[in-house]
């Protein structure tokens, strides 16, 4: 379209300066008055005039035919160009013509094929009829022969046909059956992918337990701390104020009691305040044997509802506990008023813990901790387990063994915990079931785990 743009605009340029140079030169020419072979000089005028646009002309055409190829194969190839159209054309039709007949050929090659069949199966009725008759219809006989020749080389044609559209077909199936073990393999993947990640998260959901159980441990061991400190600050208030004889929780009396005749309960319960009145007095008043003062501030409702507790006949942990903390010399002790506050808690002593309960638990490093880093671990540990069984309500004077009690177990057990360079974690077990109060020690296990699975114990 550019180049169609560009010869207008050269034509009408070249038209423009045409008739200005012609009218330049018919002008000069009239003036001069010029005279050409024995014209006029008007008539000399006017054929140089004619001249210098038949020049013009030319140049201008040689001009457009030397830019434009369109131009110039449009001007003088145009015919051959016709030609070869309608020669192309021409030979279009030739092809679809030929088409057509192929078209017709194949129909006429399927009815063929079709008559083939028809004929055969009457070829193969008349064989078995001429089977059964006399020698006299030979000729017939050949001649049948021949028309069932004829057939069955069309049908080997047709059998070929039918061969290679059958290889094709294998072809197809192998094809189809190798994309079918293709898409098999990556099923098997994505199921082997599919139970990794599970695996993957099972793992994580059980390291996420071990690491709540390890939280929850680490939960009590600050509470028990949390504890140690106030009553650390307790004590420290009462040392300020003076020495302290009697702390807040400091068991008076504690006995592991079986009242078999209810009768007997209301005396039982008395020994047990008087034993802890006398504690009191000896912590309050050292070294004042003759004093039998009552200072302990306690009802008589108190003490009936304690007898009436006891004299269903279970046995009950009974201990009397000092309510708050009292200095040497307390001055409402000197003053003879009974004003040391106690509580009394009676527990039946049954089962509170069961065996092989876990009551604290540590991760350490044997590669990151020495002997004494190892050791203070473990008493941390111990501390721990009184503080839950405390919490469990097992008397706290109860006392507790590790193992068969020996150090060396223990040491033996550090020691064999250092030779680990991963982080193992550290339990404290129960080996036996744990009442409420007992009289023998409570005997705790330790015991090495590592990824789930137990290394070694005492």
């Amino acid at each position: 379209m550019t180049t169609g743009l560009v010869l207008i605009a050269a034509i009408l340029v070249l038209g423009g300066v045409i008739a200005t140079v012609g009218d330049r030169l018919g002008m000069r020419v009239g003036k001069s008055r010029l005279s050409l072979f024995r014209l006029r000089p008007r008539q000399t005028a006017t054929l140089i005039t004619i001249m210098t646009g038949i020049v013009i002309s030319a140049v201008t055409f040689g001009i457009l035919f030397a830019i434009s190829d369109q131009l110039r194969t449009g001007v003088f190839e145009l015919g051959q160009i016709q030609e070869d159209l309608a020669d192309a054309r021409s030979d279009l039709q030739s092809a679809q013509a030929e088409q057509q007949d192929v078209q017709r050929q194949r129909d006429r090659a399927l009815r063929q094929r079709q008559a083939a069949r028809r004929q055969l199966r009457e070829i193969n009725e008349e064989l078995q009829g001429a089977i059964a008759q006399s020698r006299a219809r030979e000729e017939q006989l050949r001649e049948t022969n021949t028309r069932l020749e004829n057939t069955q080389g069309q049908l080997r044609q047709i059998d070929a046909n039918f061969q290679q559209a059958r290889s094709r077909l294998g072809d197809v199936t192998r094809q189809a059956n190798q994309l079918r073990s293709e898409i098999a393999q990556l099923q098997r993947d994505r199921e082997t992918q599919i139970a990794e990640r599970e695996q993957e998260i099972a793992e994580r959901d059980r390291e996420i337990a071990r690491r709540e159980d390890q939280l929850r441990e680490l939960e009590v061991q600050q509470r028990f701390f949390e504890q140690a400190i106030v009553e650390l600050e307790q004590e420290f208030q009462g040392l300020r104020q003076g020495n302290v004889a009697l702390l807040r929780n400091r068991p008076l009396a504690s006995n592991l009691v079986r009242v078999t005749e209810p009768d007997l309960a209301p005396q039982l319960v008395l020994q047990l305040f008087q034993e802890a009145n006398q504690v009191a007095l000896d912590q309050i008043l050292p070294g004042t044997r003759t004093v039998t003062q009552q200072v302990l501030n306690v009802s008589a409702n108190q003490l009936e509802q304690l007898a009436q507790q006891l004299e269903d006949g279970q046995e009950y942990v009974v201990q009397i506990l000092s309510g708050g903390n009292y200095v040497v010399g307390e001055p409402c002790v000197l003053a003879g008023e009974r004003c040391i506050d106690v509580f009394v808690s009676a527990t039946p002593n049954e089962v509170l813990v069961s065996p092989n309960t876990v009551l604290a638990s540590t991760t350490v490093n044997p590669s990151r901790l020495d002997v004494e880093g190892l050791t203070e671990q473990y008493y941390l540990l111990v501390r721990t387990a009184q503080f839950r069984l405390r919490q469990v309500g097992v008397v706290t004077e109860t006392q507790l063994q590790v193992a068969d009690g020996r150090p060396e177990t223990v040491g033996d057990f550090l020691q064999t915990l250092q030779t680990y360079d991963r982080p193992v974690e550290v339990q404290l077990r129960s080996t036996n079931p744990i009442f409420a109060a007992s009289r023998t020690p409570v005997v705790l296990q330790l015991v090495a785990i590592q990824d789930g699975q137990e290394l070694f114990h005492t």
